[in-house]
This record gives structure tokens, C-alpha cells and sequence, in this order.
């Protein structure tokens, strides 16, 4: 005779199987190192520095001809 499985538990299982292959896959694609986000941090913030320095004036402070 042949075991009784009940189907919603094998649903359940698959699903579970699946939701697990995925997140693996989007850790290996998104997942970063605290080093490596800090390290993306400081150069952003190097950047910003950079790019306001660079900055002619500030349109919102300087009053224009009426």
C-alpha cells in the first residue's frame, strides 16, 4: 500500500524550497559587506563634497533684476 501524503504539505514545502533558492540568489546579487557599504558611504560623501565645492553660487541666495 502506498503512503499517505497530504498535499498541502508538500505545496507548502515546494514553496518554502523556492522562497529559499531566492533569497539565496538575491544575497549573492544584492548582499554587501558592512566594509563595503561603509566604503560606498565615505566615497559618496567625498563626491557631495567635491561637487558643492565646485559650486559657482547659490541661486537661491542672490536676488536677481526685478
Amino acid at each position: 500500500m502506498a503512503e499517505i501524503i497530504n498535499l498541502k504539505r508538500v505545496r507548502k514545502a515546494k514553496q518554502k524550497s523556492a522562497r529559499e533558492a531566492e533569497a539565496a540568489q538575491n544575497r549573492i546579487t544584492h548582499g554587501r559587506t558592512k566594509s563595503e557599504k561603509e566604503a560606498a558611504k565615505a566615497e559618496d560623501g567625498r563626491q557631495r563634497r567635491l561637487h558643492e565645492g565646485k559650486r559657482l553660487s547659490d541661486d537661491s541666495k542672490e536676488e536677481g533684476p526685478a
